[in-house]
């Protein structure tokens, strides 16, 4: 019962400590509201006003057509040009995109058979090479299906495809870079919190006015782990319900509660890898760099930014034992898809177990790390 209390006294402390601090209330309140409205309005849903040339070779009133479809708001109007300056404009940049109309192509498609459109793209500008050939494709499609008035054999597939597409029909970017970024704020956050903490106490010296009194180093580790894990817990609650859901209008399919429960478990892995960077860092300026380097790999290999499948064997191997991963495809499976327990848990017993495993490795640290001053 002395340990509950003191565990409950020491993060009643940490929590007025950290309201106290101007500076991290404020990076708070913009790491889950500010920022997410950031994300939400930067993400490119579509490509707008890419450049795109167009070699007409042909010159028949169906390339014309072609081109003139290349417009706004996709593409600025094409421009003509010679096959001669083609990789000189590429090279220059003038141009993202040049659509290549070879010789008689109007009189093959008529004839029956099949010729091919050339586009080059300059794929150092990825969005843009990879969304604006989908596009341009699409456009030269639609221009050939109007000039025949109805699609030619040689234009039209034997293979229809029927598209049905589920929890995010309008295939809307901004949802999900939005929602990943409250979890990339979630374990930033946690990890800033925790390691300042105890970073914070040792430049104080109040550490060792902790260690004079009848507390042990798990409740100083439990109490500063409970206090911030709120804070944290009270910020995503209201970013996924004020922000997300009201504000910008994201639907959230599954449970809230389901959702907090697996911050919570998340979150005690946060806090656990903050506390382990700040025994090995003597001062904020280091703690700040080796925080750079685990936050980023964590994200980075998580899932949020790019899919798992793509990634390499070994590191999607790798990036199953880190919690960021099982959180974020937690965190997909719930908010996007509407999942329940019957399908999360999966994602939940590996990240509860690694939490475990990081609290009690965390907490043999600290124990040494306060033993050694």
């Amino acid at each position: 019962m002395q340990t509950f209390i003191n565990i409950l006294q020491l993060g009643i402390k940490e929590t007025k400590s950290v309201l106290r601090q101007t500076m991290l209330l404020t990076l708070i309140i913009y790491l889950f509201s500010l920022n997410i409205y950031d994300v939400y309005n930067s993400s490119i849903e579509n490509i707008q006003d890419a450049s795109i040339a167009v070699v007409n070779e042909d010159n028949s009133q169906l390339s014309y057509r072609v081109s003139d479809y290349l417009t706004k708001p996709v593409f600025e109007p094409a421009k003509n040009i010679a096959w001669p300056d083609m990789d000189k404009k590429l090279d220059a940049g003038d141009f993202t995109f040049v659509m290549v109309v070879p010789y008689n192509y109007q009189r093959d498609l008529m004839g029956g058979r099949v010729p091919t459109i050339q586009l080059n793209t300059d794929a150092t500008r990825m969005g843009q090479a990879f969304n604006g050939a989908g596009y341009a494709q699409a456009i030269t499609a639609n221009a050939i299906y109007e000039f025949f008035g109805e699609s030619p054999q040689t234009a039209d597939s034997l293979v229809k495809l029927v598209v049905r597409r589920c929890f995010n029909q309008n295939l809307t970017q901004k949802w999900y870079d939005a929602v990943m970024e409250i979890v990339s704020s979630i374990t930033l956050l946690a990890v800033i919190l925790c390691g300042s903490a105890i970073i914070s106490e040792r430049e104080k010296g109040t550490m060792e006015h902790l260690l004079v009194m009848p507390i042990t180093s798990f409740e100083i580790m439990a109490s500063k782990i409970w206090s911030m894990a709120l804070i944290v817990l009270v910020a995503a609650f209201f970013s996924v319900t004020v922000v997300i859901s009201s504000s910008l209008g994201i639907p959230i399919n599954g449970s809230l509660t389901l959702f907090m429960f697996g911050v919570a478990i998340h979150l005690i892995a946060s806090t656990s890898i903050g506390i382990f960077l700040a025994t090995i860092a003597k001062d904020m300026p280091q703690f700040g760099i080796l925080m750079i380097l685990t936050i980023v790999p964590l994200l980075t290999l998580s899932g949020a930014s790019s899919p798992i499948e793509s990634m390499p064997k070994f590191i999607r191997y790798l990036s199953t034992c880190f919690p960021t991963t099982q959180f974020v495809l937690a965190t997909q499976a719930i908010i996007f898809r509407g999942a329940g327990m019957d399908v999360v848990w999966k994602y939940f017993l590996p990240l509860a177990a690694l939490s475990i495993v990081l609290l009690g490795y965390v907490l043999i640290r600290f124990r040494k790390s306060i033993a050694n001053g």
